[in-house]
């Protein structure tokens, strides 16, 4: 059986370059393009040196255990013993899915196999590594990310109370840094049309316009003032509200920063959140 040694390390390379990268946004680790070459490098070396010596079986998936641990510790930039764990567990976790999803593959190509050494790599075609292996990172990076924006936007959602003319609603409020508007000097939340609608009904006249800048430009929208507003333990009168685009069905309100610097210890890991993201 002929086997070409630089396209079996240029194959381990390139799939530990991947799994690398993907471990690291996964742990929300830092890196740099030296760092996860270098790592990757090793991992190609590991890969090619392994075969080379004849070891127990305990003792080889030992020295394999301790040899993809050490990779990603080479890949992340200072990160903290959380950090490292959480890389190294992605790291192992996506390198069984990936060889899983491979390994699937094979089979379906039916690509040869041998008893006791499993299937002969070398004989599947190039493309089906490559399309694998791609479409694998592209379905793992795009869910990491969707996650990890999840996870961000319910740390940033908490439960309000607003009152007005004899009707209270429970609405999921946003802890966002990025609502500055205010009317007359006074902070101005901005409520989601739907639950103006409810709240604000034609006996309760606006207050004034105020100027909300959206997607679309600038425009006017009406300004108006709720009998209550209730915010952990904390009870507002008169809070100002306007009608904006709040795009999330997750959430009803974008608070003004005002707010959540007032109720910090109310608001509890959403404020802090909310802070950490401004920085």
């Amino acid at each position: 059986m002929e086997v070409y040694v630089e396209y079996a390390i240029a194959e381990n390379f390139i799939l530990d370059l991947l799994l690398l990268f993907l471990a690291i946004k996964c742990a929300r680790a830092k890196t740099g393009c030296v760092r996860l070459l270098f790592a990757a490098a090793v991992g190609a070396a590991e890969a090619f040196v392994f075969p080379l010596f004849s070891l127990p079986l305990a003792l080889a998936y030992l020295v394999k255990f301790l040899g993809g641990a050490v990779l990603p510790l080479l890949a992340v930039k200072k990160g903290t013993k959380k950090t490292c764990f959480f890389a190294i567990a992605a790291f192992f976790a996506l390198t069984f899915a990936l060889g899983g999803l491979l390994t699937a593959a094979y089979s379906f190509f039916d690509v040869p196999y041998v008893e006791g050494n499993g299937y002969l790599v070398e004989k599947a075609p190039i493309g089906l590594i490559v399309g694998g292996a791609g479409l694998f990172f592209v379905a793992v990076f795009l869910l990491s990310r969707s996650f990890y924006r999840y996870r961000s936007l319910i740390k940033n959602l908490f439960t309000v109370e607003v009152g007005n003319g004899g009707r209270t609603l429970t609405l999921q409020a946003l802890a966002d840094t990025g609502n500055g508007l205010s009317f007359r000097g006074r902070p101005v939340n901005v409520l989601s049309p739907p639950a103006a609608l409810l709240l604000f009904r034609k006996e309760s006249a606006p207050l004034g316009m105020i100027a909300v800048e959206t997607v679309n430009g600038v425009r006017e929208s009406p300004v108006f003032a709720c009998d209550t507003f209730k915010i952990g333990k904390k009870t507002y009168e008169n809070a100002l509200f306007t009608t904006g685009e709040v795009r999330s069905k997750a959430y009803q309100i974008i608070l003004h920063t005002s707010y959540l610097e007032e109720n910090h210890e109310a608001l509890g890991e959403p404020a802090k959140v909310a802070a950490e993201d401004k920085r």
